[in-house]
């Protein structure tokens, strides 16, 4: 999965230094990521590719290894002319590995630092910490944490068959499977059952915790879940979050190898019968 990155070391302690040359710039657009194209990769900028770095205001972000990765929230990326904005989705079928997980993980920080510029109290202007990744209000002492949402991702199983769904909406060809945030008041075990209800009008026992991922493209840490139908499969689609959903056999299971994400690996998993 995305996060699986070994022999590399992703650090997430906050320990702020200041870029050295080597270091990498994580510089977001909406949802696209400035990038220079290789036959079969790609490059991310570095401090050495920006003419007076050390003038330009920086956040930093983590670690990999010994490479440091920073935005910068002022940055022109005409300096950077050799690089091109591209889809943030390249993550899904790119190397490195550790790249493409650097450049995903610090869009979720990015998303949040972007969201955090004024306190949601009184209206002030926030102010980074020195000391950990928190904002803070100087004049009403409001703190902001980075906004971390759980959500689930849910394999309903019906004998040999596994429920695979399409979203709404979406230019993608891709099966899903269920999925959905977790409400405030609810166990992540009662969020699989409202889901399930709420996109495919059906009931569900023996919900088995799979595994976890962090999913930058929408803040959240995804959690997995196995479980069994209970009673009638009969589907009733919730056309505004579901364009299709159809129980597969295991054979039919469009996919035969795992790529980046939780669910993809959840579907493989079953496929190949070992849930």
């Amino acid at each position: 999965m995305i996060q699986d990155i070994e022999p590399h070391c992703y650090h997430n302690e906050y320990t702020p230094a200041p870029p050295r040359k080597k270091d990498f710039i994580l510089c977001y657009n909406e949802k696209t990521i400035l990038i220079k194209k290789t036959e079969s990769s790609f490059l991310l900028p570095r401090f050495y590719d920006l003419p007076n770095f050390e003038k330009e205001p920086y956040i930093y972000l983590f670690s990999i290894d010994e490479h440091h990765f920073y935005i910068l929230p002022k940055l022109n990326p005409s300096l950077l002319s050799d690089f091109t904005f591209e889809d943030l989705v390249i993550f899904r079928n790119q190397t490195p590995k550790d790249l493409c997980f650097a450049l995903l993980t610090g869009f979720h920080l990015f998303s949040w630092y972007e969201s955090r510029k004024f306190c949601g109290k009184c209206g002030k202007k926030l102010l980074s910490d020195t000391t950990e990744r928190m904002m803070y209000c100087p004049h009403c002492h409001n703190k902001e944490y980075p906004k971390i949402s759980p959500a689930v991702i849910v394999a309903i199983r019906n004998g040999d068959r596994l429920l695979l769904s399409k979203y709404a909406g979406r230019n993608t060809t891709r099966y899903a499977l269920i999925a959905g945030f977790t409400e405030i008041g609810e166990t992540l075990e009662d969020t699989v059952r409202r889901e399930v209800m709420e996109e495919v009008g059906l009931k569900v026992k023996n919900i088995q915790y799979y595994k976890s991922q962090p999913w930058g493209l929408s803040c959240s840490i995804l959690s997995g879940f196995y479980c069994d139908l209970d009673g009638d499969d009969t589907i009733t689609l919730d056309q505004k979050e579901l364009s299709s959903a159809q129980w597969f056999k295991r054979d039919e299971i469009p996919y035969d190898n795992y790529d980046v994400s939780l669910t993809r690996e959840m579907m493989i998993q079953f496929k190949k019968g070992f849930y």
